[in-house]
Protein backbone atom coordinates (compact mmCIF):
# COMPACT_ATOMS: atom_id res chain seq x y z
CA UNK A 1 0.00 0.00 0.00
CA UNK A 2 1.52 3.31 -1.12
CA UNK A 3 1.84 5.90 1.61
CA UNK A 4 1.82 9.57 0.67
CA UNK A 5 2.42 12.47 3.02
CA UNK A 6 1.87 16.20 2.71
CA UNK A 7 2.46 19.07 5.12
CA UNK A 8 -0.12 21.88 5.14
CA UNK A 9 -0.55 24.95 7.34
CA UNK A 10 -3.64 25.41 9.51
CA UNK A 11 -5.35 28.69 8.66
CA UNK A 12 -7.83 30.66 10.74
CA UNK A 13 -11.13 31.71 9.20
CA UNK A 14 -14.09 33.43 10.81
CA UNK A 15 -14.49 33.41 14.58
CA UNK A 16 -14.63 29.69 15.38
CA UNK A 17 -13.11 27.65 12.54
CA UNK A 18 -9.74 26.65 11.14
CA UNK A 19 -9.19 25.25 7.66
CA UNK A 20 -6.61 22.93 6.10
CA UNK A 21 -6.33 22.58 2.32
CA UNK A 22 -6.07 19.16 0.65
CA UNK A 23 -3.72 18.36 -2.26
CA UNK A 24 -5.46 18.58 -5.65
CA UNK A 25 -4.07 15.19 -6.75
CA UNK A 26 -5.60 13.46 -3.70
CA UNK A 27 -9.00 14.93 -4.53
CA UNK A 28 -8.73 13.73 -8.12
CA UNK A 29 -7.50 10.25 -7.13
CA UNK A 30 -10.47 9.79 -4.78
CA UNK A 31 -12.98 11.07 -7.32
CA UNK A 32 -14.09 13.98 -5.13
CA UNK A 33 -15.41 17.36 -6.24
CA UNK A 34 -16.28 20.74 -4.78
CA UNK A 35 -19.24 20.50 -2.41
CA UNK A 36 -18.68 16.86 -1.38
CA UNK A 37 -19.03 16.14 2.34
CA UNK A 38 -16.00 14.79 4.23
CA UNK A 39 -16.56 13.00 7.54
CA UNK A 40 -13.97 13.82 10.22
CA UNK A 41 -13.28 11.58 13.24
CA UNK A 42 -11.07 12.43 16.21
CA UNK A 43 -9.41 9.34 17.70
CA UNK A 44 -7.62 9.85 21.00
CA UNK A 45 -5.45 12.89 21.61
CA UNK A 46 -3.22 12.66 18.54
CA UNK A 47 -5.17 11.35 15.54
CA UNK A 48 -7.64 12.85 13.08
CA UNK A 49 -9.16 10.73 10.31
CA UNK A 50 -10.96 11.93 7.16
CA UNK A 51 -13.45 9.74 5.30
CA UNK A 52 -14.64 10.50 1.76
CA UNK A 53 -18.39 9.96 1.10
CA UNK A 54 -17.99 6.62 -0.68
CA UNK A 55 -16.23 5.15 2.36
CA UNK A 56 -18.49 6.69 4.97
CA UNK A 57 -21.39 4.27 4.82
CA UNK A 58 -19.02 1.31 4.81
CA UNK A 59 -17.27 2.48 7.98
CA UNK A 60 -20.60 3.15 9.72
CA UNK A 61 -21.91 -0.30 8.84
CA UNK A 62 -18.95 -1.82 10.65
CA UNK A 63 -20.17 -0.40 13.96
CA UNK A 64 -23.08 -2.78 14.59
CA UNK A 65 -24.30 -6.20 13.46
CA UNK A 66 -27.33 -8.38 14.20
CA UNK A 67 -27.46 -12.18 14.38
CA UNK A 68 -30.92 -13.72 14.17
CA UNK A 69 -31.09 -17.16 15.79
CA UNK A 70 -33.57 -19.91 14.95
CA UNK A 71 -35.12 -21.78 17.86
CA UNK A 72 -33.43 -24.99 16.64
CA UNK A 73 -30.03 -23.44 15.86
CA UNK A 74 -27.10 -25.41 17.28
CA UNK A 75 -24.53 -23.95 19.66
CA UNK A 76 -21.67 -24.50 17.20
CA UNK A 77 -23.47 -22.45 14.53
CA UNK A 78 -24.08 -19.55 16.94
CA UNK A 79 -20.42 -19.53 18.02
CA UNK A 80 -19.17 -19.52 14.42
CA UNK A 81 -21.34 -16.49 13.60
CA UNK A 82 -20.11 -14.61 16.68
CA UNK A 83 -16.46 -15.28 15.83
CA UNK A 84 -16.95 -14.25 12.18
CA UNK A 85 -18.47 -10.88 13.14
CA UNK A 86 -15.75 -10.35 15.75
CA UNK A 87 -13.14 -10.98 13.03
CA UNK A 88 -14.84 -8.43 10.76
CA UNK A 89 -14.34 -5.67 13.33
CA UNK A 90 -17.90 -4.93 14.47
CA UNK A 91 -18.03 -3.04 17.77
CA UNK A 92 -21.55 -4.13 18.74
CA UNK A 93 -23.07 -7.55 18.04
CA UNK A 94 -26.77 -8.10 18.77
CA UNK A 95 -27.95 -11.70 19.10
CA UNK A 96 -31.72 -11.92 18.67
CA UNK A 97 -34.29 -14.69 18.19
CA UNK A 98 -35.94 -14.93 14.77
CA UNK A 99 -39.17 -15.67 16.55
CA UNK A 100 -40.14 -16.21 20.16
CA UNK A 101 -37.16 -15.96 22.49
CA UNK A 102 -33.65 -17.29 23.04
CA UNK A 103 -33.52 -20.57 24.92
CA UNK A 104 -31.44 -20.83 28.12
CA UNK A 105 -28.97 -23.06 26.25
CA UNK A 106 -28.56 -20.49 23.46
CA UNK A 107 -28.04 -17.67 25.95
CA UNK A 108 -25.41 -19.69 27.84
CA UNK A 109 -23.71 -20.50 24.53
CA UNK A 110 -23.32 -16.80 23.71
CA UNK A 111 -22.12 -15.91 27.21
CA UNK A 112 -19.56 -18.73 27.29
CA UNK A 113 -18.28 -17.83 23.81
CA UNK A 114 -17.80 -14.18 24.80
CA UNK A 115 -16.03 -15.16 28.00
CA UNK A 116 -13.75 -17.83 26.53
CA UNK A 117 -13.10 -16.67 22.96
CA UNK A 118 -13.70 -12.98 22.26
CA UNK A 119 -10.98 -10.93 23.92
CA UNK A 120 -12.01 -7.40 24.90
CA UNK A 121 -15.73 -8.17 24.68
CA UNK A 122 -18.47 -7.84 27.27
CA UNK A 123 -22.17 -8.57 27.43
CA UNK A 124 -23.97 -5.28 28.16
CA UNK A 125 -27.52 -6.58 27.77
CA UNK A 126 -28.87 -10.07 28.43
CA UNK A 127 -32.46 -11.29 28.28
CA UNK A 128 -34.55 -13.96 26.57
CA UNK A 129 -35.36 -11.29 23.99
CA UNK A 130 -31.73 -10.88 22.95
CA UNK A 131 -28.10 -10.38 23.99
CA UNK A 132 -25.88 -7.42 23.13
CA UNK A 133 -22.12 -7.95 22.95
CA UNK A 134 -19.88 -4.87 23.05
CA UNK A 135 -16.26 -5.04 21.88
CA UNK A 136 -14.52 -2.62 24.23
CA UNK A 137 -10.87 -3.31 23.47
CA UNK A 138 -8.75 -0.35 22.40
CA UNK A 139 -7.06 -1.27 19.11
CA UNK A 140 -3.66 -0.02 20.21
CA UNK A 141 -3.90 -1.04 23.88
CA UNK A 142 -2.59 -4.54 23.20
CA UNK A 143 -0.29 -4.61 20.19
CA UNK A 144 -0.32 -7.45 17.70
CA UNK A 145 3.26 -8.30 18.69
CA UNK A 146 2.33 -8.22 22.38
CA UNK A 147 -0.65 -10.53 21.86
CA UNK A 148 1.39 -12.79 19.63
CA UNK A 149 4.21 -13.16 22.17
CA UNK A 150 1.67 -14.03 24.86
CA UNK A 151 0.09 -16.58 22.52
CA UNK A 152 3.46 -18.22 21.81
CA UNK A 153 4.29 -18.37 25.52
CA UNK A 154 0.99 -20.10 26.30
CA UNK A 155 1.33 -22.63 23.46
CA UNK A 156 4.89 -23.53 24.53
CA UNK A 157 3.82 -23.88 28.17
CA UNK A 158 0.99 -26.16 27.09
CA UNK A 159 3.42 -28.42 25.24
CA UNK A 160 5.84 -28.67 28.18
CA UNK A 161 3.02 -29.19 30.69
CA UNK A 162 1.42 -31.90 28.55
CA UNK A 163 4.63 -33.98 28.65
CA UNK A 164 5.00 -33.30 32.38
CA UNK A 165 1.40 -34.41 32.98
CA UNK A 166 2.11 -37.73 31.22
CA UNK A 167 5.34 -38.16 33.18
CA UNK A 168 3.56 -37.63 36.54
CA UNK A 169 0.27 -39.20 35.44
CA UNK A 170 -1.22 -35.88 36.58
CA UNK A 171 -4.81 -35.69 35.32
CA UNK A 172 -5.43 -32.25 36.83
CA UNK A 173 -2.46 -30.79 34.96
CA UNK A 174 -3.67 -32.48 31.76
CA UNK A 175 -7.05 -30.81 32.17
CA UNK A 176 -5.37 -27.45 32.73
CA UNK A 177 -3.49 -27.89 29.44
CA UNK A 178 -6.79 -28.47 27.65
CA UNK A 179 -8.34 -25.41 29.31
CA UNK A 180 -5.38 -23.23 28.28
CA UNK A 181 -6.08 -24.06 24.64
CA UNK A 182 -9.10 -21.72 24.83
CA UNK A 183 -6.80 -18.91 25.99
CA UNK A 184 -4.46 -19.51 23.05
CA UNK A 185 -7.44 -19.33 20.69
CA UNK A 186 -8.62 -16.06 22.32
CA UNK A 187 -5.32 -14.39 21.53
CA UNK A 188 -5.45 -15.85 18.02
CA UNK A 189 -8.94 -14.48 17.38
CA UNK A 190 -7.90 -11.07 18.72
CA UNK A 191 -4.85 -10.92 16.43
CA UNK A 192 -6.91 -11.94 13.40
CA UNK A 193 -9.44 -9.19 14.19
CA UNK A 194 -6.64 -6.61 14.41
CA UNK A 195 -5.08 -7.79 11.16
CA UNK A 196 -8.37 -7.50 9.28
CA UNK A 197 -8.84 -3.96 10.60
CA UNK A 198 -5.26 -3.06 9.62
CA UNK A 199 -5.77 -4.27 6.05
CA UNK A 200 -8.85 -2.05 5.68
CA UNK A 201 -7.39 1.03 7.36
CA UNK A 202 -4.12 2.52 6.13
CA UNK A 203 -3.61 4.54 9.31
CA UNK A 204 -4.10 1.48 11.55
CA UNK A 205 -1.74 -0.52 9.34
CA UNK A 206 1.02 1.97 10.11
CA UNK A 207 0.11 2.24 13.81
CA UNK A 208 0.34 -1.53 14.21
CA UNK A 209 3.84 -1.52 12.71
CA UNK A 210 3.19 -3.26 9.38
CA UNK A 211 4.97 -2.14 6.22
CA UNK A 212 2.24 -3.42 3.92
CA UNK A 213 -0.95 -5.56 3.86
CA UNK A 214 1.06 -8.59 2.70
CA UNK A 215 2.73 -8.74 6.11
CA UNK A 216 -0.73 -9.00 7.68
CA UNK A 217 -1.33 -12.14 5.63
CA UNK A 218 2.00 -13.51 6.84
CA UNK A 219 1.04 -12.95 10.47
CA UNK A 220 -2.35 -14.58 9.85
CA UNK A 221 -0.60 -17.76 8.68
CA UNK A 222 1.79 -17.66 11.65
CA UNK A 223 -1.13 -17.38 14.07
CA UNK A 224 -2.65 -20.52 12.58
CA UNK A 225 0.58 -22.43 13.15
CA UNK A 226 0.76 -21.34 16.79
CA UNK A 227 -2.88 -22.32 17.31
CA UNK A 228 -2.09 -25.78 15.93
CA UNK A 229 0.89 -26.07 18.30
CA UNK A 230 -1.52 -25.59 21.20
CA UNK A 231 -3.95 -28.09 19.67
CA UNK A 232 -1.33 -30.85 19.57
CA UNK A 233 -0.39 -30.23 23.21
CA UNK A 234 -4.10 -30.60 24.05
CA UNK A 235 -4.19 -33.89 22.09
CA UNK A 236 -1.41 -35.28 24.30
CA UNK A 237 -3.29 -34.16 27.42
CA UNK A 238 -6.54 -35.73 26.19
CA UNK A 239 -4.68 -38.97 25.55
CA UNK A 240 -3.65 -39.07 29.21
CA UNK A 241 -7.21 -38.38 30.38
CA UNK A 242 -8.43 -41.22 28.18
CA UNK A 243 -5.91 -43.90 29.28
CA UNK A 244 -5.13 -42.52 32.79
CA UNK A 245 -1.59 -43.88 32.91
CA UNK A 246 1.92 -42.80 31.93
CA UNK A 247 4.32 -44.47 29.48
CA UNK A 248 7.67 -46.09 30.25
CA UNK A 249 10.26 -43.75 31.76
CA UNK A 250 13.02 -44.40 29.19
CA UNK A 251 10.63 -43.68 26.31
CA UNK A 252 9.21 -40.58 27.96
CA UNK A 253 12.71 -39.16 28.42
CA UNK A 254 13.27 -39.43 24.66
CA UNK A 255 9.90 -37.82 23.97
CA UNK A 256 10.76 -35.00 26.37
CA UNK A 257 14.08 -34.37 24.57
CA UNK A 258 12.22 -34.34 21.25
CA UNK A 259 9.67 -31.87 22.60
CA UNK A 260 12.36 -29.51 23.92
CA UNK A 261 14.09 -29.54 20.53
CA UNK A 262 10.82 -28.68 18.76
CA UNK A 263 10.12 -25.80 21.13
CA UNK A 264 13.64 -24.47 20.59
CA UNK A 265 13.21 -24.33 16.79
CA UNK A 266 9.79 -22.74 17.29
CA UNK A 267 11.52 -20.08 19.38
CA UNK A 268 14.10 -19.57 16.63
CA UNK A 269 11.40 -19.17 13.97
CA UNK A 270 9.42 -16.64 16.01
CA UNK A 271 12.57 -14.68 16.86
CA UNK A 272 13.34 -14.48 13.15
CA UNK A 273 9.80 -13.16 12.63
CA UNK A 274 10.13 -10.39 15.20
CA UNK A 275 13.63 -9.41 14.05
CA UNK A 276 12.66 -9.70 10.35
CA UNK A 277 15.80 -11.81 10.00
CA UNK A 278 15.96 -13.69 6.69
CA UNK A 279 19.22 -15.44 7.56
CA UNK A 280 17.89 -16.69 10.91
CA UNK A 281 14.79 -18.07 9.18
CA UNK A 282 16.95 -20.05 6.72
CA UNK A 283 19.00 -21.52 9.58
CA UNK A 284 15.81 -22.51 11.39
CA UNK A 285 14.47 -24.41 8.38
CA UNK A 286 17.74 -26.32 8.12
CA UNK A 287 17.72 -27.06 11.85
CA UNK A 288 14.19 -28.54 11.82
CA UNK A 289 15.45 -31.41 9.65
CA UNK A 290 17.26 -32.72 12.75
CA UNK A 291 13.92 -33.88 14.14
CA UNK A 292 14.50 -37.29 12.49
CA UNK A 293 17.35 -37.98 14.96
CA UNK A 294 14.99 -37.55 17.90
CA UNK A 295 12.30 -39.69 16.27
CA UNK A 296 14.84 -42.46 15.74
CA UNK A 297 15.76 -42.43 19.44
CA UNK A 298 12.08 -42.75 20.38
CA UNK A 299 11.69 -45.70 17.98
CA UNK A 300 14.77 -47.40 19.40
CA UNK A 301 13.48 -47.00 22.96
CA UNK A 302 10.06 -48.35 21.91
CA UNK A 303 11.32 -51.66 20.47
CA UNK A 304 10.85 -53.42 23.80
CA UNK A 305 7.16 -52.54 24.00
CA UNK A 306 4.74 -55.46 23.75
CA UNK A 307 1.49 -53.74 24.68
CA UNK A 308 -0.36 -52.60 21.52
CA UNK A 309 -2.08 -49.84 23.46
CA UNK A 310 1.18 -48.33 24.66
CA UNK A 311 2.76 -48.66 21.18
CA UNK A 312 -0.22 -46.74 19.79
CA UNK A 313 0.06 -44.03 22.46
CA UNK A 314 3.80 -43.51 21.88
CA UNK A 315 3.25 -43.20 18.13
CA UNK A 316 0.53 -40.61 18.67
CA UNK A 317 2.68 -38.60 21.07
CA UNK A 318 5.61 -38.73 18.66
CA UNK A 319 3.40 -37.46 15.83
CA UNK A 320 1.94 -34.64 17.95
CA UNK A 321 5.40 -33.48 19.02
CA UNK A 322 6.89 -33.75 15.51
CA UNK A 323 4.18 -31.44 14.18
CA UNK A 324 5.61 -28.58 16.25
CA UNK A 325 8.87 -28.70 14.29
CA UNK A 326 6.85 -28.65 11.07
CA UNK A 327 5.00 -25.54 12.23
CA UNK A 328 8.34 -23.92 13.12
CA UNK A 329 9.55 -24.63 9.59
CA UNK A 330 6.34 -23.19 8.13
CA UNK A 331 6.74 -20.01 10.20
CA UNK A 332 10.37 -19.66 9.06
CA UNK A 333 9.26 -19.98 5.42
CA UNK A 334 6.70 -17.23 5.99
CA UNK A 335 9.50 -15.03 7.39
CA UNK A 336 11.52 -15.69 4.22
CA UNK A 337 8.60 -14.62 2.04
CA UNK A 338 7.98 -11.48 4.11
CA UNK A 339 11.62 -10.37 4.03
CA UNK A 340 12.94 -11.56 0.67
CA UNK A 341 13.02 -8.01 -0.75
CA UNK A 342 15.14 -6.76 2.14
CA UNK A 343 17.53 -9.70 1.72
CA UNK A 344 17.93 -8.98 -2.01
CA UNK A 345 18.71 -5.30 -1.34
CA UNK A 346 21.42 -6.23 1.15
CA UNK A 347 23.20 -8.51 -1.31
CA UNK A 348 22.87 -6.24 -4.36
Amino acid sequence: MEEREETRKIQFTGKSSYIVSLPKQWIMDLGLKQGDQIRMVRKGSSTLELYPPKFESRSQKKEEAIIEINSEEKASSIVRKLISLYFLGFKTINVKPKDGRLSPIQRNTVKEAVKRMLMGSEIISDSSGGITVQVLVNLLELSVDGAFKRMIHLAKSMSSDAILAVKENNLDLAQEVINTDDEVDRFGFYIIRQLKIAIQNEHMLKEMGFRNPRNCLGYRLVVKNIERTGDHAAFIAKDLLEFKKSVKKEILEKLQDMNEFCLSVLDDACLALFKEDYSQAEKTIEKTSEIVKFEKKVREASKSLKDDEEIYRVRRMTENIRRISEYASDIAEIVLNMNIEKAIKKTS
